[in-house]
């Protein structure tokens, strides 16, 4: 089954948002660029999603005005097979990702990129329930803590663990970037 990396807002418009902290920024970044290595290595085409949202200012992190619509630092250069922008949190919605899929004969899709709670499971949830196979790569995603209505944290460990707990065999395979680059076929 031929085999697509789909990498979700990996992008610097996170980088001004309140809630952004750098310190799980490096190993994240360990893992997404591992994961776009061994798809160049295997040539699994990869499709670049940007969030672009919101009053077109350039004090909006996530309008094109701002100049933060571009790849987050770090993030390994590589050619995107296609771009998307979308204003949603599924990638697939209002975006031509659907038919470019199809066009290209894309049975199974790696998920990975920034939030793993909101755009990457949305995306997932959405593929799945259009047919696509899905493997969730858990460690190539990023989030961080969230505040409960009581006011009292919810750590990122624990989203990414709740996102797991969910997807798994309902939506997605939970796997680790050895695991998604191992099934993947060009």
């Amino acid at each position: 089954m031929k085999t697509c990396l789909i990498l979700i807002d990996a992008q610097e418009s996170f980088r001004q948002r309140p809630y952004f902290t750098p310190a799980t920024l490096p190993g994240y970044l360990a893992q997404q660029n591992a994961l776009i290595d061994g798809c160049v290595a295997r040539g699994i085409p990869i499709v670049r999603i940007f969030h672009v949202d919101g009053p077109k200012t350039a004090d909006n992190a996530f309008a094109v005005e701002s100049g933060h619509i571009q790849p987050i630092q770090g993030l390994a250069p590589f050619e995107a097979a296609a771009t998307f922008t979308k204003s949603r949190h599924s990638a697939l919605v209002g975006t031509g990702l659907q038919v470019w899929l199809t066009q290209h004969g894309i049975g199974k899709l790696i998920i990975s990129g920034i939030r793993t709670e909101q755009c990457c499971e949305t995306t997932t949830r959405h593929a799945s329930d259009l047919g696509w196979t899905v493997d969730y790569c858990l460690d190539a995603t990023l989030t961080w803590d969230m505040q409960h209505l009581d006011g009292s944290v919810l750590a990122a460990a624990d989203i990414k663990a709740r996102t797991a707990a969910v997807l798994t065999e309902r939506f997605a395979r939970i796997c680790s970037v050895e695991q998604a680059l191992t099934g993947a076929v060009a």
